[in-house]
């Protein structure tokens, strides 16, 4: 997918663990390790929001888009 997740990134920025992470967010740390290891099909504005408010940075510091082999390119 060339959705890639860049949580741990901030988490090594921050020194902050996972289980830190997630108590601020307040999701379980299983539910974290979903979205951070890049297996999660969708996330809530609302918990990027929470991400981003626990992590003090911007959306675009926790998610990108990397254009790979498998990519879809929209028809227009």
């Amino acid at each position: 997918m060339p959705i890639v997740v860049d949580i741990d990134v901030m988490l090594a920025r921050r020194k902050m663990s996972v289980g830190e992470l997630a108590e601020r967010v307040g999701i379980t740390p299983a539910n974290l390790a979903v979205l951070k290891n890049g297996r999660a099909k969708a996330v809530r504005f609302s918990t990027l929001d929470a991400l981003c408010a626990a992590l003090e940075c911007q959306p675009g510091d926790l998610i990108r888009y990397e254009a790979g082999d498998g990519a879809a390119v929209p028809e227009g």
